[in-house]
């Protein structure tokens, strides 16, 4: 896959690697409260955000074009001059953080001009970044602020000075400096440093060469493998692009060496990298805001995200099984893949930080960001213990550089929404937007539903997920909440939705990398993808419409949703594939889906039972029906 970042030489590289070194070292600071503990020094937040998104900007500057027609090769003067320029802002307000607050509502010139082209450099590193769509929606909402006064009727607010909009865009601790950036430099942060640290040191290949040893000898081999891989790595990490990255080029030619069309297998792996971002325990960077957005613990967000996750994965797994059964693909042999006591006693090591993570969020009750530090201290420690991974100046570096490309789009981009954030907090705009989309919706939760849906995956084709999730956080959720919507609900509803933009046109990163891996069409691997993930498109309803699934609810409605829940899928990869032993005919397809339609919807239990009946009768007859098929196409042979 082409890298979209320039490749520097002489002191320009010592440069970047010098600045890649000093981000991840502020957010280490910021988590663990250095200052505190050390001198006894009371840091505010806002003042490690200044720092670590000045030198971060700094660093987008100078390694990322301003567009992708530009050389790879030449450093512009006007970055260089960008790069500098974010980095003394930056430190700058970190480091008069506490006068510039006190003296907020005194504006001054200096004051007014510094923010101002602070604002004008995140807006610049979210363009080159991500486009024009997210830049084009934060300056309707500057403007909204600054001549909201002008318009007529229920959005009409108060009059607010240029210097007085500046100070509380760029200083205020709900705007730029708010939840949202606040919460990614802080906890998402240490999982992509964890990831990298554990991808440098081999604990990615463990979990690669188990999965193989596994899953390798079954029939569409390739495919479960990626799909198993994809799901243990994005566990760890909550990237699908990180996610691909790091499994495609292994999984995809192997699926297509098995008999997979390049398409295919570049969809299996896009859309199980956008698992990444929808499992627990990470769940990308939106799953940490929804925790704080809701003040409730983030194991609170993760337990409710289990089975939904689960069901995605099991029917990626169904639908590449039936695809291997229909294709008539082979196993690896076994001889081929390497001794399971092999593998174990090469990286059972691995296990320990994995064990550290999950003992300390779900046992310990620690913060996520502190149980992930002490799971990376003990990465680290594992591989100063071996001799082929030991750290060496190089590869920190390696590390640093890599944590910093993939933090790239999540904090930069919080940091433009927290303009959206702040704007709504300030103006009074999301009390009126509440009310102006419940009276849309007609008080109807299904229609509010479908819309929230909607307008979701518009703004996903245009921004990356956690972009296009706070915007729906800003705006839908409030509304949902005023109709009976549960908070927690409501977020993980338009945080699924927002996660879709990963696979759907026209940004859909995920099947950009992935298509370039297996050099595969663009378009019609993003299309495959979205058909293999029709059974996740229906998932978020079952937030609002069926919480027994997320776990909400009695054990007995529990138990009994998943199960339907569980025979919905099957029902619907049975239709998408068409193929059961041996190709399904049309009714019968059109009779799995309606069972899987049916028991998606939270009907009575009584028509549940009755369509979970209807399915077996269906599995039988398929099965009979198939068998047939067999024995006549056996005969002809």
């Amino acid at each position: 896959m082409k890298s979209r970042y320039r490749t520097l030489t002489g002191p320009y590289k010592v440069l970047e690697s010098i600045i890649a070194i000093v981000v991840p070292a502020t957010g280490i600071v910021f988590i663990t409260h250095l200052p505190m503990y050390l001198f006894k020094v009371s840091v505010f937040p806002q003042q490690y955000l200044a720092i670590f998104l000045g030198f971060l900007l700094g660093l987008e500057f100078l390694i990322l074009p301003a567009t992708k027609k530009l050389s790879k090769e030449k450093l512009p003067w006007y970055d260089l001059v960008l790069c500098f320029l974010s980095i003394a802002i930056g430190v700058y307000i970190g480091i008069n953080y506490h006068s510039l607050l006190m003296t907020i509502g005194l504006i001054t010139t200096f004051k007014t001009i510094m923010g101002t082209v602070f604002l004008l450099l995140i807006l610049e590193g979210t363009r080159r970044l991500t486009g024009w769509m997210l830049v084009c929606v934060v300056v309707v909402f500057v403007l909204y602020y600054y001549f909201g006064n002008l318009l007529p009727g229920v959005l009409q607010i108060s009059r607010i000075s240029y210097g007085r909009m500046i100070a509380q865009l760029s200083l205020g601790a709900d705007a730029v400096f708010g939840v949202a950036l606040r919460t990614v430099v802080m906890i998402v942060f240490s999982f992509i440093l964890f990831a990298q640290i554990l991808t440098q040191t081999g604990g990615m290949k463990f979990i690669f060469n188990i999965t193989t040893k596994v899953i390798g000898r079954y029939r569409g081999g390739s495919a479960k493998i990626d799909v198993i891989a994809s799901t243990l790595f994005g566990l760890l990490t909550g990237s699908p692009v990180a996610n691909v990255a790091a499994t495609g080029p292994i999984t995809i030619p192997m699926m297509k060496d098995d008999g997979y069309n390049p398409e295919y297998a570049s969809a299996v792996n896009a859309v199980t990298g956008l698992g990444s971002c929808i499992s627990p325990p990470i769940l990308g960077a939106a799953a940490f805001i929804i925790a704080e957005f809701l003040r409730v613990p983030y194991t609170q967000v993760v337990i409710v995200s289990i089975v939904p996750a689960a069901l995605l994965y099991f029917s990626l797994f169904m639908q590449s099984d039936l695809r291997a059964a229909k294709l008539k693909l082979k196993g690896r042999p076994p001889e081929g893949l390497p001794p399971m006591l092999q593998i174990i006693k090469s990286g059972w090591f691995f296990i320990i930080p994995l064990i550290i993570l999950i003992a300390g969020i779900f046992f310990l009750n620690m913060r996520p960001e502190t149980a992930c530090f002490y799971a990376t201290v003990s990465c680290i420690l594992i591989g100063l213990t071996m001799k082929e991974t030991r750290s060496n100046l190089k590869k920190v570096v390696t590390i640093c550089m890599g944590t910093c490309r993939g933090f790239f789009d999540i904090a930069i981009i919080c940091a433009a929404a927290g303009f959206i954030v702040g704007i709504m907090a300030y103006s009074g705009l999301s009390l009126t937007l509440i009310r102006i989309i419940t009276d849309l919706a007609g008080n109807s939760i299904l229609l509010l539903s479908i819309m929230a849906a909607v307008v979701s995956i518009i703004l996903g084709m245009g921004m990356p997920v956690t972009a296009s999730y706070l915007v729906m956080a800003i705006l839908v959720v409030p509304a949902m909440t005023a109709l009976g919507i549960p908070g927690i609900a409501a977020h993980m509803f338009v945080f699924y939705y927002a996660a879709f933009s990963f696979i759907t046109p026209p940004v859909c990163v995920a099947v950009i990398a992935a298509a370039s891996i297996g050099q595969a069409n663009m378009i019609k691997t993003s299309l495959q993808a979205c058909r293999f993930s029709i059974p996740a498109f229906i998932m978020p309803f079952l937030f609002i419409f069926n919480p027994a699934v997320a776990l909400m609810g009695t054990t007995g409605e529990i138990v009994r949703e998943i199960t339907f829940s569980v025979i919905a899928v099957i029902a619907i990869c049975l239709c998408l594939e068409g193929y059961f032993r041996e190709k399904l005919n049309t009714v019968i397809r059109l009779l799995f889906l309606v069972v899987s339609i049916g028991l998606f919807i939270p009907l009575s239990p009584l028509v549940s039972f009755g369509l979970a009946a209807l399915f077996v009768v269906l599995i039988v007859v398929s099965w009979i029906d198939g068998g047939r098929k067999l024995r006549i196409s056996e005969g002809a042979a």
